[in-house]
């Protein structure tokens, strides 16, 4: 019986356990890389480790998410990564050089290597044949400190793509097709990965549009082969010396497997408020727009660009409209700008945005009240655009880019003939701005600014578990709606004091308060609690009020991971139906609690308000269970570390 890619890949870096779909494993990680966002508190947590230098094959720091420095805080920020990074043996991408992941792709990647990344899209280098993940901060800073990352053994889903694309349908259209089959939870657990005749006709950053999306699936990782296609994007960035082919078996084996027929698909998008609602541009209808977003690490590479300013050239964007451009690295922006294309993007009014995440993580550009914005983005979360009352739309750059041009949602192919875009035969390399670190035993000053503050570090867990149930929140609850992640929070990302005050106030402006005066409590959840953003501030920001456990149907992968790694209880309930009796401010008490989760995976929570008791499910390996004895993965990475 033969194996798929994702089994081949886990299986030359597996360090402990057996590869059984749902049973804990342990790889080596190959690669790592923090943007700023997250990346502050990752480099103080791995200063808290104590280990003198990365022990991975290449480690970068990216800044590319809090680049607007309306006051200190984010070029403090700034200053400390890059310091730090120096001192450690980790290389740094400066404000500018571009969006870690458009970076990663075309700079660092290698096919058959593993990446452990501090943002849920680190799945896009799954793009070039690598086995990408996205975590929390605190298990990088354990990766780049040489040890494993433990996970789930994943299920693999196979996507045979069949054909071939239409003019104007788009690498965006298929990850969306994908979304609109399976859904946001429907990646969950498992690894998707493309095979089919009609991948031999997708170019490297095709693959990774579909590979980055593949977050929103929920998915632990998305994987395309090395072949070919691999091998002519690594020789246009002089890297083919650091190409290999990779494959399945011929006779692999999935559990699971979805058919795309390429030919049938027509341009679509994700209607608001969810990635996975989905319909054809056509069906929507011509819906008057106010905004145009292009860029976002999903669909910002030189192709990209380039289709973008074909369709803009020789016209002019409707006055009504607003259209913002973000080339997604310096790379992409030199060439636009070497080419003329450029020229023609700003000849057709588009205002051009650094290489950078911008208005995709809320960081400016937020579409005016009730606005109708169209965004090349991943995500379109109520709210996420800065603007609760906004409708956002996902869409392919040429739907955006036609639809800039009529005012009105329009599918491109009324445009008539496609313009011709060709991948270069050689990209323009300059790597001046990634910095590489200071060399071993060269002393380097760690500079840390005031707006720095210590992170919570939870205490070792006590017999018993008690407390109110703070707020009761619906199904699919986002990491944005946990820990707001806008243009006014994101330079206090390195002070977790001053975030926690705005911790789930969009489901409720009291929560803060109500948890602080409580001295803490539980949250109860329903499903897919924590979906989006890998952002470990969602479980920092609770345990800095006091959050014990989270009660829900169901977690995201990587939130519940954060949880277990801050000490913080994920709980399942047993029955649902449990979920309708519990009320806000109903007291909670989990008795014996340290012996309930080392014997097994359910315990019983009293409600001492209602008077009865609920069955409540823990998914913990034998590991998580020390993690969560010890109080997080800090305290048990230190108390295992031998002096």
């Amino acid at each position: 019986m033969g194996m798929n890619l994702a089994q081949k890949i886990i299986e030359e870096h597996l360090v402990s356990g057996e590869m059984t779909a749902g049973r804990e494993i342990s790889i080596k990680i190959d690669q790592t890389l923090t943007q700023d966002s997250t990346g502050t508190v990752a480099y103080l947590q791995f200063e808290a480790i104590g280990i003198p230098r990365v022990k991975t094959k290449k480690s970068v720091a990216y800044i590319d998410h809090n680049t607007l420095q309306a006051g200190f805080e984010n070029a403090d920020d700034h200053k400390y990564i890059q310091t730090v990074a120096s001192r450690h043996g980790v290389y740094f991408s400066r404000p500018g050089n571009g969006i870690c992941h458009q970076v990663h792709l075309e700079r660092f990647g290698v096919p058959g290597m593993t990446l452990l990344g501090s943002d849920s899209h680190t799945p896009t280098g799954g793009g070039i044949g690598m086995l990408a993940i996205g975590a929390g901060g605190l298990d990088v800073a354990v990766a780049m400190g040489g040890g494993p990352y433990y996970l789930a053994m994943p299920k693999v889903c196979r996507v045979n793509l069949k054909g071939k694309l239409r003019p104007w349908v788009s690498a965006k259209d298929i990850i969306l097709e994908v979304l609109r089959l399976l859904s946001v939870k429907g990646g969950v657990g498992k690894v998707i990965e493309y095979a089919g005749e009609g991948i031999t006709t997708l170019t490297v950053p095709e693959r990774a549009t579909i590979a980055n999306m593949g977050a929103e699936l929920g998915a632990t990782t998305s994987i395309f082969p090395s072949d070919d296609v691999t091998l002519t994007f690594l020789k246009a960035q002089g890297r083919q010396e650091e190409w290999v082919e990779l494959k399945p078996d011929a006779d692999a084996v999935y559990d699971e497997c979805v058919e795309i027929d390429l030919d049938e698909l027509a341009p679509l998008a994700a209607k608001p408020h969810s990635p996975d609602n989905v319909a054809r541009v056509r069906d929507i209808g011509k819906i008057k727009i106010d905004q145009v977003a292009i860029g976002s690490c999903t669909n910002s590479s030189y192709m990209d660009m380039m289709k973008v300013a074909s369709i803009l050239k020789g016209k002019t964007v409707k006055p009504e409209v607003s259209l913002v451009i973000a080339p997604g690295s310096r790379q992409v922006l030199n060439m636009l700008a070497q080419n003329g294309a450029l020229a023609d993007m700003v000849a057709a009014g588009a205002r051009i945005l650094e290489s950078a995440c911008g208005p995709c993580i809320g960081m400016g550009q937020a579409p005016a009240t009730n606005a109708v914005s169209l965004r090349t983005f991943n995500r379109n979360f109520e709210g996420r655009s800065g603007t609760p009352s906004a409708q956002v739309y996902l869409v392919s750059p040429e739907v955006a880019a036609a639809s800039a041009i009529a005012g009105v949602l329009t599918d491109p192919a009324e445009l008539g003939k496609i313009p011709l875009v060709n991948m270069p035969d050689k990209f323009a390399i300059n790597d001046n701005m990634v910095v590489p670190p200071a060399p071993e035993g060269v002393e380097v000053e760690v500079i840390r600014g005031p707006n720095i503050k210590p992170f919570p570090v939870n205490r070792e867990m006590p017999d018993q578990l008690s407390g109110v149930a703070l707020i009761k929140v619906g199904d699919n609850i986002t990491t944005d709606h946990i820990m707001p992640s806008n243009a006014k929070l994101l330079p206090y990302r390195s002070n977790i004091p001053y975030l926690a005050g705005y911790c789930l106030t969009p489901c409720d402006p009291e929560f803060p308060k109500r948890a602080k005066d409580n001295g803490g409590g539980f949250i109860i959840g329903g499903s897919n609690y924590g979906q989006g953003s890998s952002r470990e501030h969602a479980a920092l920001a609770p345990l800095q009020l006091g959050v014990k456990g989270v009660l829900a149907k169901s977690f995201a992968r990587i939130h519940m991971a954060n949880l277990v790694n801050s000490g913080i209880l994920p709980m399942t309930f047993a029955d649902e139906a449990d979920y309708d009796k519990i009320e806000n401010d109903d007291e909670l008490v989990i008795d014996d609690i340290r012996k309930q989760i080392t014997s097994g995976n359910e315990l019983i929570i009293h409600n001492k308000t209602g008077n009865y008791d609920i069955k409540a499910g823990i998914s913990l390996s034998e590991r998580q269970v020390r993690m969560m004895l010890a109080g997080g993965l800090l305290n048990l990475t230190r108390a295992e570390t031998p002096e």
